[in-house]
């Protein structure tokens, strides 16, 4: 008996001392977590205000009646920092030719375009912080055949191949075609990625990484490239369907990733399906069920610090006008949300707000800057392609901050 309480009183001390340990372990833990700028920790929409500066900058360019053949609007807005400090913004449909402004504006006065006004189906405006200078000639990015064309999504320098000294502009494209009703925004038909030299910008070629003509249903048909992440030799690629593409319902997410230099190797691209990583699986969503919770067919993913940000229009009936976020601890999830929500100016009635696009490369003071698109709500395909007021057409920016949930 006394060996046995001896025993006894030994246990009970060992597990007195290794619940101290486990608990300053956890102590030291947390404050160590809370100083690690690279933890996970939840994160929403803290606050935000519009960016007039970035707003405006934009509006005076369009209007410059200087030239006849460069950017006087467009929607698609992504933007990419080069290695010489410019900025290059990418366009998906976009209006050039020349502005014109009503000699005394009053009332419903409006700047408008011809009836005639130039449409290239993507361009690419340089700039110096941010504030354009320059159009390249228009499409950047040739039709593939009549009838077909692409639109530039998100874009990154990296290697010319893994390990690499060389760096070349990479630009994730889909590729669409006319289609009817209710495919207003074109057939889906694949990903390309586009290699581009450096500092020149010279389309040097174009490579298929997804395939999706053989997909018979249209809306399960999916197209990567909307936003993109870096982290640790890889780069993270996000995708959606279409759903029902005349309405824009709530979509889902899907991620992709592949090794830093390789995304013009669509042997080198991984699709995540559920538990893994594949080469040649069909991609499962990492967001999305259709209703409650989901994404637009355009969508953004930044990080602040270890946590990801998603940035959407909102599923339901407030998704033309409000902006939502969610957030993780991986690009393969699981995503908290939606929360956050904010709705952004419109100019005038009858417009909606789509394709939320982070610009970190612009962010400052601990804000980040986001662009959204606006147009017109209806769903005919004349009306989608407005063109004569032109403060419809054209990208608007806020800055947000980040913080806790609550």
């Amino acid at each position: 008996m006394p060996d046995d309480t001896a025993r006894a009183r030994r246990r009970t001390g060992a597990g007195i001392a290794l619940a101290l340990t486990l608990v300053l372990g956890a102590v030291l833990a947390g404050e160590r977590q809370e100083d690690d700028d690279t933890a996970c920790a939840p994160r929403t929409v803290a606050s935000w205000a519009p960016d007039d500066g970035l707003t405006s900058a934009f509006a005076r360019y369009g209007d410059d009646g200087t030239r006849s053949d460069d950017w006087t609007g467009g929607d698609g807005t992504h933007s990419v920092r080069l290695p010489d400090g410019r900025l290059l913004w990418l366009f998906s449909d976009t209006f050039l030719g020349q502005v014109h402004r009503p000699p005394n504006p009053v009332g419903e006065a409006y700047a408008w375009r011809d009836v005639t006004a130039p449409l290239v189906r993507n361009s690419a405006v340089l700039a110096r912080e941010g504030r354009p200078e320059a159009t390249l000639a228009a499409p950047l990015f040739p039709d593939p055949v009549p009838g077909t064309w692409r639109w530039p999504v998100a874009a990154r320098v990296e290697a010319r191949s893994p390990g690499a000294t060389e760096r070349v502009l990479r630009v994730l494209l889909w590729v669409r075609r006319n289609a009817p009703y209710p495919w207003i925004y074109g057939e889906p038909l694949a990903t390309e990625v586009a290699t581009l030299s450096l500092p020149a910008l010279r389309l040097e070629s174009v490579a298929t990484v997804l395939d999706q003509r053989h997909v018979g249903d249209l809306s399960r048909r999916l197209l990567f490239g909307t936003t993109l992440a870096e982290e640790e030799g890889w780069t993270y690629v996000f995708g959606g369907d279409d759903g029902r593409p005349a309405s824009r319902p709530a979509s889902h997410a899907y991620v992709a990733r592949v090794p830093e230099g390789a995304l013009a190797d669509p042997a080198a691209w991984e699709f995540w399906n559920g538990s893994g990583w594949q080469t040649r699986a069909r991609p499962a969503p990492v967001l999305g069920d259709g209703r409650r919770t989901g994404v637009g067919s355009a969508f953004t993913v930044t990080r602040d610090g270890g946590t990801y940000v998603l940035f959407t229009m909102a599923a339901g009936a407030r998704g033309p006008t409000t902006v939502t976020a969610y957030w993780a601890c991986a690009p393969t999830g699981p995503w908290d949300g939606p929360a956050g929500a904010f709705t952004p100016a419109l100019p005038g009635p009858g417009t909606a707000a789509y394709n939320p696009q982070a610009h970190p490369e612009l962010s400052r003071d601990g804000r980040l800057v986001l662009s959204y698109d606006v147009n017109r709500l209806e769903t005919s395909s004349a009306a989608v392609m407005l063109g004569r007021n032109v403060s419809r057409y054209r990208p608007r920016f806020v800055t947000v901050r980040l913080g806790p949930p609550g």
